[in-house]
């Protein structure tokens, strides 16, 4: 996924009310940009961060930037949750994902279970079909044993809890369904849950693979110019 305009570099004031930002700008003036991620952010809005805008080009947008990367380390984080559908439709698209190749079709936003939508679902005539949940992962923590791992979630999630539940469903009935986790940064070599901020999803998540959820993981390419899915990661659940 390419960027259609060139990111402009900005230093973070403050995020507040989940989806605002205020950024300082190069030449110093001060602007207020959405955050399309409903989560905790974790380690991701320190101020003085070096964070990377797009400009908004929706016409009925009321903010002209959004907040796409911001820099921790070496290393850019992607904090649009927008874009993780997206990328994984490009990469199925592409072959670039090994456990979700082989489907004549694929649709977006399928309505499904209980007045939900699914991300994505592959489909073929001669096989069943694929109901494929898709969450963005950019939680880092410095935490002893975990220093290089990816957690999920960030922040207490019924509405993902939920979702298991119907993937297990749709197992039941004789479909394949696929929880695939997609981590917007490249400083980890794995995806762990993390229970201790959401004891709930990570019961419904043993109970889901127990049923035959399956779970995936893969990191991206994170660039100024784009992003992209890159290679699968270990799981550890």
């Amino acid at each position: 996924m390419q960027f259609p305009d060139p990111l402009v570099r900005g230093t973070l004031i403050q995020r507040y009310k989940r989806f605002l930002s205020d950024i300082e700008m190069e030449g110093g003036e001060t602007i207020t940009a959405h955050v399309a991620n409903p989560g905790s952010m974790i380690g991701l809005a320190e101020p003085g961060s070096e964070v990377w805008l797009s400009p908004n080009r929706n016409p009925k947008a009321k903010l002209d930037w959004r907040w796409e990367l911001v820099k921790v380390g070496d290393h850019l984080v992607g904090v649009n949750t927008s874009h993780p559908n997206k990328l994984v439709e490009e990469a199925i698209a592409r072959d670039g994902i090994a456990e979700l190749t082989g489907y004549d079709t694929l649709r977006r936003e399928v309505k499904y279970g209980q007045n939900s939508r699914i991300d994505i679902l592959l489909e073929d005539a001669a096989k069943p079909d694929c109901y494929v949940e898709i969450k963005n992962v950019n939680l880092k923590r410095a935490q002893p044993g975990r220093e290089t791992a990816a957690e999920f979630p960030d922040a207490v999630t019924k509405r993902g809890a939920k979702h298991l539940v119907e993937l297990s469903d749709m197992v039941a009935e004789g479909h394949r369904a696929v929880m695939l986790y997609l981590v917007q940064r490249g400083d980890c070599d794995h995806l762990r849950i993390a229970g201790d901020i959401d004891p709930g999803y990570a019961e419904a998540l043993d109970a889901a693979t127990t049923a035959g959820v399956e779970v995936h993981c893969y990191v991206c390419d994170m660039r100024h110019d784009g992003i992209d899915v890159a290679n699968a990661l270990p799981v550890k659940l």
